[in-house]
């Protein structure tokens, strides 16, 4: 007889609720999940009055997401979950959203993305990364994040949007308010003070964001929020609620992650420089491989979360309505069923099935190609210039436990 998943009670797990497990070194984190994965199955984690299940192997994180109608994203995919009144004053992400409410949002953003302006997209990619390392290489600045890896998806995004100039540096500030301190464990003061923080950065970023749209339904142009708020998608266009949420989404999943991808990317190339040299013999040939070996070595979204809402049994476990369920994403890319020698950092890496933008299913991250673009074209001019970069030390990490954040990496010219 098959136990609810909840009732298991494996000891295991507990060591993913200590408030330092998140601060150790990556290292000793992936040792961990190795060890959990090991036990075969599906983890109990004793985490608040009901806990957790932990998905940690790839097959099972990936049923997972492929299950919409048993492992839901509603009420929230965040630790932890987005209270009603926030969800009722910001609207709901469509992350979090399930079914037909999922579906007819994403169909309407899918249709935006009309290849008119995805073409567009992609040359200004190429247009920015060159920008980006031109003024890297005229002002020598030391620090990576702030200079490098988030302005490629900043301005990328922005660019794409038609967000005007006068507003992107407040964006900027607001995006970095809105997400500094997700899944970081804090004192007591912190967390009553932080949340107001970033609700109100997010509320600002929404209210400006509205009032694009509103502009852009009676003078519509050649952007994206022209096409998402004059869109006819079964009669429905996106409303200013929905827009706002769908732009606070865009603005601090597409560049948080790009942008921490990016700069882990460095570090990995520099820390590995027989790799590093193998792209450079041949950019063309090996660059789709290196991206994806980056995405998947230091997978910039480490956990979402589910609650189940229909009775399945999965890896040996009987799931019931109302059990929470968290996909650890960092575990499922270490997979040594699916990874050999899962540890290495490996841009000739093939087959490569990661699942660092989801595991499949209908929430599969819509910003995936253009993320791979973004990397192919900055990783381009950063390293077949004259003067090459390399990362100097260990990067700061947030200690999160929902995405590998960077706060900050030094980083250095390559003289000849």
């Amino acid at each position: 007889m098959t136990l609810p998943a909840q009732r298991t009670g494996q000891a295991p797990g507990r060591e993913l609720t200590e408030p330092g497990f998140w601060q150790r070194p990556p290292e000793h984190r992936l040792a961990a999940f190795a060890r959990l994965r090991a036990t075969g199955g599906p983890v109990f984690v004793p985490d608040g009055p009901r806990g957790h299940t932990a998905l940690l192997r790839h097959a099972h994180v990936q049923e997972a997401s492929r299950l919409p109608k048993v492992f839901a994203s509603a009420p929230g995919v965040t630790t932890p979950e987005p209270a009603r009144w926030v969800r009722a004053l910001f609207g709901d992400s469509m992350v979090n959203l399930d079914g037909p409410d999922h579906a007819q949002l994403r169909k309407i953003v899918q249709r935006a993305f009309t290849p008119r302006l995805l073409a567009a997209a992609e040359a200004d990619i190429h247009a920015v990364a060159t920008r980006i390392v031109d003024d890297v290489l005229a002002g020598q600045p030391d620090e990576f994040v702030s200079a490098v890896a988030s302005r490629l998806p900043l301005e990328v995004i922005c660019n794409m949007m038609g967000i005007p100039e006068r507003h992107r540096p407040e964006i900027a500030d607001r995006v970095n308010h809105a997400s500094e301190n997700i899944g970081v464990e804090r004192a007591l003061a912190s967390r009553l003070r932080m949340p107001g923080r970033g609700l109100r950065a997010l509320a600002r970023m929404q209210r400006m964001v509205a009032g694009i749209g509103r502009e852009r339904r009676k003078n519509p142009t050649d952007d994206l929020i022209s096409a998402l708020v004059c869109a006819n998608v079964d009669g429905q266009a996106l409303g200013a609620r929905q827009l706002g949420a769908f732009f606070s989404l865009l603005m601090v999943a597409g560049v948080e992650t790009t942008r921490n991808a990016i700069t882990h990317g460095l570090t990995l190339l520099t820390d590995h420089p027989g790799q590093r040299d193998l792209l450079l013999s041949d950019f063309e040939k090996y660059a789709d491989g290196a991206v994806e070996e980056m995405i998947r070595h230091s997978t910039p979204i480490i956990q979402f979360r589910r609650t189940v809402v229909a009775e399945h049994t999965l890896g040996g476990h009987l799931f019931r309505p109302g059990d929470k369920v968290v996909l650890y994403y960092a575990s499922a890319n270490r997979d040594e069923a699916v990874f050999p020698d899962p540890d290495a950092f490996d841009i000739t890496r093939s087959p490569n099935p990661h699942l660092g933008f989801g595991g499949g299913g209908p929430h599969f991250c819509l910003g995936a190609h253009l993320a791979r673009v973004e990397m192919r074209a900055l990783f381009h001019e950063l390293l077949t210039r004259p003067v090459g970069l390399r990362a100097v030390g260990l990067p700061d990490l947030a200690g999160s436990n929902f995405d590998n954040r960077v706060r900050s990496l030094k980083f250095a010219f390559e003289r000849p």
